[in-house]
């Protein structure tokens, strides 16, 4: 599926697959296998979280080499951390909160933002600021399940993509869920398989978490 960067919505990103892989890099040179091997595996959304000096690199790299693949970068915490994603290459960028500041400086930088939210105040305070897409985190620390489920109610018209603490077995549960759209899971990138450059075992990953499906 091909899509205008200008017109890239954060929820366009659940329309890719039920599994947005939350990636650590450690080494640059793994930055194309990695996004290659997921790609195969069907999983076209990357988000490359900046905890590393390798993130910003490894974003340019994949953005340039593959722009088949939608990647962006995570953990953006301030309007610099923003500039540079979108320098390198980022199509979008994912908060672990949610700050006023850091969403008017995406939208400046005309980059896509879902931002994280874990009480309901956050919520509502980035839904008068016109998201209605939210990144829950850290889901499973938060009682993420029950939570979704309480908050169905009151924000009828936000949708969720739970990230923390997720697994495979688990994932099926949260996509069961009418106001989740997808979920951000860091085991189809696990870091011994990167590090042995396992590219194999990811794409089977992969393929396995784009054939989820709710329980």
């Amino acid at each position: 599926m091909a899509v205008n960067p200008q017109l890239l919505r954060p929820i366009d990103l659940a329309s890719y697959g039920p599994v947005i892989p939350v990636i650590v890099l450690e080494r640059v040179e793994d930055a194309l296998p990695l996004a290659r091997a997921l790609y195969a595996g069907g999983v076209q959304v990357l988000e490359v979280t900046l905890r590393t000096p390798a993130a910003l690199p490894a974003i340019a790299q994949i953005a340039r080499e593959l722009p088949e693949v939608i990647v962006g970068a995570g953990t953006v915490l301030n309007a610099a951390d923003a500039g540079r994603a979108r320098e390198a290459g980022a199509r979008f960028v994912v908060s672990p909160g949610y700050h006023r500041e850091l969403a008017q400086a995406c939208r400046a930088l005309g980059l896509p933002l879902l931002p994280g939210v874990a009480t309901a105040s956050e919520v509502m305070a980035a839904l008068a600021d016109g998201f209605t897409f939210l990144k829950l985190f850290p889901a499973d620390a938060i009682g993420g399940l029950g939570l979704l489920k309480a908050w169905r109610s009151p924000f009828q018209h936000v949708y969720f993509c739970p990230t923390g603490g997720i697994t495979s077995a688990t994932a099926p549960q949260y996509l069961a869920l009418p106001n989740v759209r997808c979920v951000g899971g860091s085991w189809l990138a696990p870091a011994p398989s990167i590090q042995a450059g396992d590219w194999v075992r990811i794409t089977q990953l992969a393929r396995e978490a784009q054939a989820l499906r709710p329980a």
